[in-house]
């Protein structure tokens, strides 16, 4: 029998803010890099194509392959523990950062990052689908994914506070190593507040037990279901473009009108994210619980039809002549994007058997991040670099983005292929879950 009633409905709620918070830690100390990128490209030397791989490729091998064996270990074993250990990493990383004085040191101080968010994720899907019931689980994950805007937002408005009197005295060490140290310390407060949940039992009721899979086993299982693959590569392409944006967008607004007040900028930016962004992933998995009800396609349909939007907003949003109607067609891109956000978590944890959720999570954000955080900023780095040999910095960035955006034809292609592949992979899902706890 299902049990709901496990969890408070004060513990969980409080429990997902604080998730999601941790979430939205995990985003400052990526997002941070990109707006800082001018001053700290400056200050080091670096080229784009360095700046570009700083961003993507250096943070996202080490994020993606380090996140499959503790995927694994999340399966078995606490993944508070793992979780809190993961964020008190990646958070003394960021502080390392500041440290930086070359290329090299700062592309070990993002591989350390990496290592450490890449403990993240995983447990956090895995906790959230224990509290949470299938038919609120969009809903809960979509809550959970507004950590990435509000995580944005926050880094924008930590970066307006703490840059200093003038658009010209922007200490950006200071920033890393005060974000560095407020992340140690949530870490502390995580492992003091939440508690393990049981697995399967919001489904299963609490006396349930549930075999722990071997590795191979778990990656034989996932690899075999056809949706959970569309969505992945759906939200990684989606997810390119974006990355590629964000990397380069503050630069390429500085370079569009140099006038503009760079913290008036930062602070509006961080608006956008957190309104626009966070209600995006908010409505969109709301919509897609609702409308998931009477269609299952629904959570392939929907997404394709947001990135169908993106894709024109986003590259007229490059060819504008001034910063507020970039800014103008920036904010309706985000509502779009974050649309896909809650559907595609809900997907990779509903289809993947209850005891491998975790590892669901860490191969679906390894799919992710190779090709969209290592692709789409190392990507657009060389890009702009490549232009910019017959072009000004404007017009390089410009072609660079078009470029990038069209990577958005085959997300929405894959979330077709999710909408017709999804029913029949759900009730696969059910099955076996059913078949896991009855044994």
């Amino acid at each position: 029998m299902v049990n709901q009633k496990i969890y408070s409905k004060s513990y969980r709620t409080s429990a997902l803010v604080l998730l999601t918070v941790v979430y939205g830690f995990n985003f400052i100390d990526r997002q941070i890099l990109g707006i800082l990128a001018p001053f700290i490209q400056k200050d080091l030397g670096l080229s784009n194509t360095e700046l570009g791989l700083l961003i993507g490729l250096a943070f996202a091998i080490f994020y993606t392959l380090v996140a499959i064996p503790i995927a694994w270990l999340a399966d078995r074993y606490n993944r508070v523990n793992i979780l809190s250990i993961a964020l008190a990493t990646w958070s003394g990383f960021t502080a390392l950062t500041g440290l930086a004085n070359n290329f090299i040191q700062i592309g070990i101080a993002r591989m350390g990052v990496g290592v450490g968010e890449a403990g993240g994720s995983p447990p956090s899907h895995s906790i959230i689908s224990d509290m949470y019931p299938k038919e609120e689980r969009a809903s809960a994950l979509g809550i959970y994914s507004m950590g990435i805007p509000l995580g944005i937002m926050a880094a924008y408005f930590v970066t307006a506070s703490l840059m200093g009197a003038s658009s010209e005295d922007v200490n950006w060490r200071r920033i890393f190593i005060f974000l560095g140290l407020a992340g140690i310390a949530l870490a502390i407060l995580v492992k003091l507040v939440l508690r393990e949940p049981i697995r399967g039992a919001i489904e299963f009721g609490d006396e349930v037990k549930i075999k722990k899979p071997a590795f191979m086993e778990s990656l034989k299982i996932l690899l075999k279901i056809p949706a959970w693959w569309a969505m992945c590569f759906g939200i990684a392409f989606g997810s390119f473009a974006s990355y590629a944006s964000m990397a380069f967008q503050t630069k390429f607004l500085v370079t569009l009108d140099p006038t503009f007040n760079f913290q008036t900028l930062v602070i509006i930016l961080g608006i956008m994210n957190g309104v626009a962004y966070a209600g995006g992933t908010f409505f969109g998995a709301r919509i897609a619980d609702y409308w998931g009800k009477r269609d299952i396609r629904a959570y392939g349909w929907l997404p394709a039809i947001a990135i169908s939007l993106c894709l024109p907003i986003g590259i007229s949003s490059y060819w504008v002549a001034s910063v507020e109607m970039n800014l103008i067609l920036t904010t309706i891109f985000l509502i779009f994007i974050g649309i896909y956000l809650g559907p595609s978590f809900a997907i990779a944890q509903t289809l993947a058997p209850i005891n491998m959720r975790a590892m669901s999570t860490a191969l679906f954000f390894f799919i992710l991040n190779m090709i969209a955080l290592g692709g789409g900023p190392t990507f657009a780095g060389w890009l702009i670099d490549l232009f910019k040999e017959s072009n000004n910095d404007l017009e390089s960035i410009r072609y660079a983005m078009t470029v990038a955006f069209f990577i958005l034809i085959p997300s929405i292609v894959s979330f077709l292929v999710v909408a017709k592949m999804l029913p029949k992979d759900w009730a696969a899902a059910e099955k076996l879950n059913n078949e896991l706890t009855n044994n």
